[in-house]
């Protein structure tokens, strides 16, 4: 595996700064991404940034051992060798910014080991560590992660299930698929306007709007640029997405599949690399065909595909997501302006050519899914692979695709390729968190159980 990058620590700078621009904020969230992307973190006072920024700040490494619910899982726990003492985190560079809907300010964490070395648990630290490999290779990853969700009223309806939320403007719930419908965004205009507003509060570069495949479903784009900067905005646009929402009467879904006859919700990723000179390596030769690295990179994505799961997956609810066909790729397949397959070469100008993989749901850690699939790509541009055969026919010549959730956690468990991209540590902890919380949901007896077995059997 490739040696850990250094933190790359926030510059005082930016502290001082925000400090200068906003004299009115009393507050500032500091937020650390757990394994599941989730914020844990703190609310600081004004007069902490500034230390925030020169000393850190301590938080347990044991965030990365808890479930989504915020529990401890004992077989994650007892991959850590600090005794459960403070690790100390660092601002991310560019990630400072002042939050409209709350008034606070909002700076990203990274964290660090006591002995100064970036945390083997924390997400981030793994991607930038094959970005650093890529940076070795002569290479600038570059990227943009597309984010799908669902707007929910904060009120269940008459039987206590969640519904689709209400236009601000006119006051309708929202009905109908409403496929790319510009009216519907015209209807949702108060709300979206306000996050615009917030994005560029955040300078985060958020792009198109549409009306997706569902009731309630819409899709933001946000601008293509260094890997690392747009996994980060992804982190900051859900909570964008979050905390404008509640104060329009709405919650920001981020399920993959959050209700079963309705489309599901990806965060497909975009990626190339550039040289020492700007260039896009990706892009297509004089001749017209498709980059030989870039059909490389792709190989080594589809080699590892079936062991990565677990990552672009990682919960129960995610699987329900590839039971929809519809644009929602399960099988390991490649081809150009294809959006049934799993890795898609857009059309586009040669130059700035790219691959597009659309696997991962939105509940998955945008930094680990830039993580495994940068070192995938770099590890087959490192073996020469080839992409292997186009289109649908070209699945039979790769490992078949975990058949659920539990198949998913038992293979990456056992792979080495993921052990080698994450690191070992990290490898371990994220099985055994996602082993555990398997564990939790099948102990658990559903409503559902009771309605089909309570009585009857």
């Amino acid at each position: 595996m490739t040696p850990t990058a250094p933190l790359q620590k926030a510059p005082l700078s930016e502290a001082q700064g925000f400090l200068a621009a906003y004299p009115d904020v009393q507050a500032i969230d500091i937020i650390l991404s757990d394994l599941h992307g989730i914020g844990r973190g703190k609310i600081i006072r004004r007069h902490e940034l500034e230390s925030l920024f020169t000393s850190g700040r301590g938080m347990p490494a044991s965030l990365f051992a808890q479930d989504v619910s915020g529990h401890d899982v004992d077989a994650a726990i007892a991959v850590m060798t600090d005794g459960g003492g403070d690790s100390r985190c660092w601002p991310v560079p560019h990630t400072l910014g002042y939050q409209t809907a709350t008034g606070r300010g909002m700076v990203l964490l990274q964290m660090e080991t006591p002995e100064g070395a970036p945390t083997p648990f924390d997400p981030r630290n793994a991607m930038m560590t094959q970005i650093a490999r890529a940076v070795a290779m002569g290479y600038t990853p570059m990227g943009a992660l597309e984010l799908e969700f669902y707007l929910i009223d904060k009120d269940r309806d008459a039987v206590g299930k969640p519904q689709p939320a209400r236009a601000p403007m006119t006051g309708r719930r929202l009905s109908g698929t409403n496929c790319m419908s510009v009216d519907e965004l015209d209807e949702m205009a108060p709300f979206f306007d306000a996050v615009y507003e917030g994005a560029a509060a955040l300078d985060l570069p958020m792009e198109s709007l549409i009306s997706e495949y569902a009731v309630g479903q819409f899709e933001l784009t946000l601008r293509y640029r260094e890997l690392a900067r747009a996994a980060d905005d992804i982190v900051r646009c859900k909570r964008l997405l979050r905390t404008t929402a509640r104060r329009f009467g709405m919650e920001a879904c981020f399920m993959s599949k959050p209700f079963a006859q309705s489309s599901g919700s990806g965060m497909h990723l975009h990626l190339s690399m550039t040289d020492a000179s700007g260039v896009n390596i990706f892009a297509d030769p004089a001749d017209g065909t498709l980059s030989p690295r870039m059909l490389s990179a792709i190989g080594g994505v589809r080699d590892s595909m079936a062991e990565s799961m677990l990552v672009l997956a990682p919960v129960l609810n995610s699987w329900r997501r590839f039971a929809g066909k519809i644009y929602s790729p399960a099988a390991n397949t490649w081809g150009a302006e294809d959006r049934n397959v799993a890795l898609r070469i857009p059309s586009g100008a040669p130059k700035t050519r790219h691959f597009e993989h659309r696997v991962a749901g939105v509940d998955a850690n945008p930094y680990l899914v830039a993580a495994i699939v940068l070192g995938a790509a770099l590890d087959g541009i490192d073996a020469g692979k080839g992409p292997g055969a186009e289109g649908p026919e070209g699945a039979a010549d790769y490992p078949a695709m975990p058949g659920g959730w539990l198949d998913a956690i038992n293979r990456f468990d056992g792979s080495t390729a993921m052990k080698s991209i994450l690191g070992a540590p990290l490898h371990q902890m994220f099985a055994a968190v996602k082993r555990g919380e398997h564990y939790s949901l099948s102990m658990e007896v559903t409503e559902l159980e009771w309605q089909l077995y309570g009585t009857i059997i």
